[in-house]
């Protein structure tokens, strides 16, 4: 039940330093123009991490932009950010659509921690949860997070267990079927869902061919997808 792990992870990090080169100057002033944009609009530390389950559920420092208020976590706990979130701030509404807050882990990358695409890193304090309530969940766990990823190109943000099931399924499927093109076709619909509106947000993973539904996958029967 395992999934097999595609062999171009025998060079996938080599490749995302690769790109991270080549990128480095749009990637770079887009952090620090947010930076900015994020020391001016409101109090606190502009860059903050946070601790996330790497390959095999090593803990690591993941570093963002922040998007919330200071101390965000203070009263409500560990939690999932919503959609209208109160304790995202203006700027942080931006960077979160355009995923933006997330550039900073580039940093994670050149540390062997992540990969520039695969799976997202989960927090500690859900993953012992998700892994006794979602069967295979911690397959996902096989290979290095990415910073972005075939399942979070195809799907919304998590509000519960029903969508981290959905995101399984496309994390599996990945792991098992990536190769060098296929990083690419992703690379280039995430570029591309930047600009987003009601009637184009799916055209770019189509025209790129890696839009996916979950429940066409081998694996939505092994998750109990339709549970």
């Amino acid at each position: 039940m395992q999934p097999k792990i595609s062999r171009y992870y025998n060079i996938k990090w080599y490749v995302d330093v690769a790109v991270m080169i080549i990128t480095l100057p749009v990637i770079g002033s887009t952090i620090l123009l947010f930076m900015l944009l994020t020391r001016l609009t409101s109090k606190g530390p502009v860059i903050y991490t946070q601790i996330r389950c790497g390959q095999g559920g090593k803990e690591f420092k993941m570093y963002k932009i922040r998007s919330m208020v200071m101390d965000a976590e203070s009263a409500s706990g560990v939690v999932w950010a919503g959609r209208k979130d109160p304790r995202i701030t203006a700027v942080g509404r931006i960077m979160r659509r355009l995923h933006i807050d997330e550039l900073p882990q580039i940093y994670n990358v050149w540390r062997g921690e992540m990969t520039v695409i695969g799976p997202r890193p989960e927090r500690p304090e859900f993953v012992e949860k998700l892994k006794t309530e979602i069967p295979c969940y911690e397959y996902r766990m096989l290979v290095l997070p990415g910073m972005t990823g075939y399942a979070q190109l195809n799907l919304p943000s998590d509000s519960g267990l029903k969508d981290v099931r959905k995101k399984l399924v496309l994390d599996l499927e990945y792991i098992e079927q990536v190769t060098f093109w296929f990083d690419m076709r992703i690379l280039i619909g995430t570029a591309l869902k930047f600009i987003r509106c009601r009637y184009f947000d799916r055209l770019p993973l189509k025209c790129c061919g890696i839009f996916r539904n979950p429940n066409d996958s081998t694996w939505a029967e092994k998750i109990g997808l339709d549970e």
